[in-house]
């Protein structure tokens, strides 16, 4: 087993996973530490080290609110530990590998959590790589700067630092993957057969990197779990990238309430205290995410990818059954007429016309339907009628999870299955839930090593065929506790209609 390997920097060593023929190497610098002169930064070369790192623990955490003081669902989830350490100095990153030699050429997975850009880390315990490792997919989860560490754009920075006046975030994710084809070789890894992949804020990464126009050749797939998200109706739960002039804006105003006067000065600030500012102004004022800077980000990454201006290669997307309803928020029918009337104009009666449309949605509204479904089949039909080759796989998740809290298929509960982490959670999940794991995982890593899903579970037997989303072929592959659910599926007139809304409306 390689228990040591030399990186560009120096030599790390790691640890015998819970299963032996797996080594976990955690808290491996990737980039200098993002402190002083290097906040506010593009992510800059790190140092070179003597001896030997032992790479035995999780680097510290990005800065961020603590988690685990909480009462959401994600604090009983994942966020459990608030004695988790925190630093700016964060840029780090975590390896497992089952290799042999260095000369395996194993592909890999380059991992980016989600938590809307403010929260998470690669420590979250559902990301652990090992179940993933033993498939023979070498794992890496990329550490990056979230909230205003990550995000902050400002005059000053675009006029001292123009190739990289914000979205720090985003390129310390690609620092990441550029340090993996870099490195990887030495943990027994293949440099040019790698799949990017995160879900939530981490699949809406995805997307900035797949469009980025800095980023060809850099990875070789993709997987955007949750992170393709659109409403039929207009307004959308996750808006796209702020122009980098509004961004500037926002950042002048928020050193104005903190009362800074300088970005010299907001660079020799404590990091906790900026925090502390970041949230009274985020009280009244919108959060800082990615940002179209026109060099690494150059517009919203779903309107690019609709316009054929990313990175050519296979994609898996999905999402859950429950999560990001779209609605219209009407409170009767009359509000409804008046509602569709404004949103589609002269096709108002059409859509009226649909029996879905009279559904009540709890106290919510009408016509509750998933819109980030329709918004990642449309970019998969745009993406064929581009002419592009590159397969796309579309998944629902939809699986019977318990609990007290009776959660539904909530946003993020599929990373349970992904990693095949389930024995950390504290659900009482059954034996069919480890089987819809162990499939899930199986289709997923497939993916990462060929870009087709399909083969044979662990008992030699093939599993369930998974097609490509076509036109002509509208596959899809839904993952239920009572069974996969794979084949075609032609799209209802309804859903038809709001498909051709979300891409008249976003792309």
């Amino acid at each position: 087993m390689l228990r040591t390997a030399k990186t560009e920097n120096g030599l790390v060593r790691g640890l015998p996973a819970a299963d032996p023929r797996v080594t976990s190497f955690k808290g491996i610098p990737f980039a200098a530490p993002p402190v002083g002169e290097n906040r506010f930064r593009a992510p800059q070369p790190c140092q070179n080290w003597e001896g030997t790192l032992d790479a035995y623990r999780f680097a510290p955490i990005s800065i961020q609110d603590t988690p685990g003081l909480g009462t959401d669902i994600y604090c009983r989830e994942w966020h459990v530990d608030p004695e988790t350490p925190m630093s700016e100095d964060c840029l780090y990153l975590n390896v497992w590998t089952n290799a042999k030699t260095t000369g395996d050429k194993l592909p890999v997975l380059v991992w980016f959590f989600g938590g809307a850009f403010q929260w998470g880390y690669p420590s979250e315990m559902e990301f652990d790589g090992e179940r993933i490792a033993r498939r023979g997919v070498i794992v890496v989860t990329v550490n990056y700067r979230l909230n205003l560490f990550g995000f902050l754009a400002h005059p000053e920075l675009t006029k001292e630092q123009p190739d990289a006046p914000t979205n720090f975030g985003l390129l310390d994710q690609q620092a990441g993957i550029k340090w993996v084809i870099r490195n990887i070789k030495e943990f027994g890894g293949d440099p040019e057969n790698i799949t990017i992949a995160g879900q939530s804020a981490g699949g809406g990464s995805v997307m900035a990197q797949l469009t980025s126009p800095l980023n060809k050749g850099l990875f070789q797939r993709a997987i955007v779990m949750s992170g393709i998200i659109r409403s039929p109706y207009g307004a959308s739960p996750i808006a796209p990238p702020l122009p980098l002039r509004d961004a500037e804006e926002q950042g002048r105003a928020f050193l104005e309430f903190a009362g800074i006067s300088s970005l010299s000065e907001a660079r020799k600030l404590d990091a906790s205290y900026l925090l502390q500012k970041y949230n009274e102004f985020a009280a009244a004022h919108s959060r800082m995410y990615t940002v179209q800077d026109g060099v690494f980000s150059v517009g919203d990454p779903i309107a690019l990818y609709a316009a054929n201006r990313h990175v050519g290669v296979p994609v898996m997307a999905g999402n859950t059954s429950n999560e990001f309803l779209s609605f219209l928020p009407a409170a009767d029918e009359t509000e409804l007429k008046e509602q569709a009337a404004a949103l589609f104009g002269s096709r108002a009666e059409e859509f009226l016309a649909f029996p879905e449309a009279s559904v009540r949605y709890g106290d919510h509204g009408y016509a509750p339907v998933s819109g980030i479904e329709c918004k990642i089949k449309d970019l998969f039909l745009q993406n064929q009628k581009n002419g592009n080759k590159e397969n796309c796989y579309y998944y629902r998740f939809d699986a019977d999870i318990p609990g007290w809290d009776n959660p539904g298929n909530f946003h993020s509960v599929e990373l349970w299955f992904f990693f095949e982490t389930l024995a950390k959670c504290w659900r009482p999940f059954e034996g069919r839930h480890y089987d819809l794991a162990r499939h899930m995982c199986n289709y997923m890593t497939n993916f990462i090593k060929t870009g087709n899903p399909n083969g044979t579970d662990h008992n030699g037997n093939p599993m369930p065929e998974w097609n490509s989303y076509t036109k002509e072929h509208p596959a899809e592959m839904t993952f239920r506790t009572d069974g996969l659910v794979t084949g075609e599926r032609q799209e209802s007139p309804f859903i038809s209609f709001l498909m051709e809304q979300v891409h008249n409306r976003q792309a």
